[in-house]
């Protein structure tokens, strides 16, 4: 076990352990909110985050002191980044602004060619809500049925831009497994993406979330549409004992290192988050109002309709994490840097 690999352990460990524990104070009670808040979502209308941001939005309000309207707003654009910068340096301090990302733009600041302009470990987390897991999958009917058809001839995957996920890992899996995979990239968001494999411009796309399909495209799963290849995150998903983990294929340390640093952020999926600076009683205030709508009965049903999983974290717990992702010795982060190099 690496030391990157043990610290996200004990990180993750620390945040089940707290879960079991009294959350912190809430807001102060003249801490309350009469301004609208705005959910900006990193991608495209319809996508899983934004599916999830919405989901979110439909029942925050309701634990919010003052009871603000919640509203979602999109902003694609650079794979995440483009809002992740506006949040950094643009959005309110005031706890009415708050973001969603996918996994890509985290590490982008320690993995991009270039400076993004801003630094997650500083975001006000408010929590996250769910624990997820990337998918390489293939269309149906195409001929790549397992990794190791990927590994003897080329499948073209759909990507949406620099510093997604979609972009990263068709290199890394190249390089690691031997595949030969040829990514196409451009496409808006996860939507726009999809429906290039749909149409058949694409094979199909590595990495797509498990949680993301399931709520935009729950029939490619319940109707057997595509072939999952590969898993990649920390551990498999309960639901898909069959389909191999990244780390099952791989055996040199350095390369379990770099994949448990790049996977680490799907510990903490569908997460949201504050501007840098926000005042230590909105921030509560804000994270309070996460951790009861993640327990709210009305919001449990609503998710269960549209088969989005729920397995919360804390804002908290999200900042610790956050925090030993940006931590990461400089040596693997080189190496990771190294397999993105043009």
């Amino acid at each position: 076990m690496t030391l990157l690999m043990s610290r996200c352990g004990c990180l993750l460990l620390a945040c089940v352990a707290a879960a079991c524990c009294p959350a912190p104070a809430s807001a102060a009670p003249d801490e309350t909110l009469d301004r609208p808040v705005v959910i900006t979502v990193a991608g495209t209308a319809g996508g899983g985050i934004d599916l999830y941001a919405r989901l979110l939005a439909r029942h925050l309000a309701r634990h919010i002191p003052g009871h603000p309207g919640v509203t979602v707003q999109v902003m694609p654009g650079a794979g995440g980044i483009r809002a992740a910068s506006y949040l950094a340096k643009m959005a309110p301090r005031d706890g009415t602004a708050v973001a969603t990302f996918a996994g890509g733009p985290l590490l982008e600041p320690l993995i991009g060619a270039r400076n993004p302009g801003y630094d997650m470990s500083q975001f006000t987390w408010v929590g996250a809500m769910a624990k997820d897991v990337g998918l390489c999958l293939s269309w149906g009917p195409s001929p790549f049925k397992t990794i190791d058809d990927v590994r003897k001839r080329q499948m073209i995957v759909a990507g949406t831009g620099a510093g997604s996920e979609t972009d990263t890992w068709p290199g890394i899996l190249n390089d690691l497994l031997g595949t030969r995979i040829k990514l196409v990239t451009g496409y808006l968001g996860s939507r726009e993406s999809l429906l290039a494999i749909e149409r058949g411009e694409a094979d199909g796309r590595c990495t797509i979330s498990l949680s993301a399909l399931k709520t935009v495209r729950p029939d490619w799963l319940s109707e057997r549409k595509l072939n999952l290849l590969l898993q990649i995150g920390l551990e498999k998903a309960r639901e898909l004992p069959d389909v191999p983990l990244i780390f099952d294929l791989v055996t040199r340390e350095e390369d379990r290192q770099m994949i448990a640093f790049l996977v680490t952020p799907a510990a903490i999926s569908r997460h949201f988050a504050a501007p840098p600076g926000v005042p230590p009683g909105r921030a509560a205030l804000l994270r309070r109002a996460f951790d009861a709508t993640m327990q709210d009965a009305e919001f449990l049903a609503d998710a269960k309709r549209m088969q989005a999983d729920i397995e919360p974290t804390r804002g908290e717990d999200v900042q610790d994490i956050v925090a030993g992702i940006y931590a990461t010795p400089r040596a693997v982060i080189e190496r990771v840097k190294k397999f993105l190099a043009p």
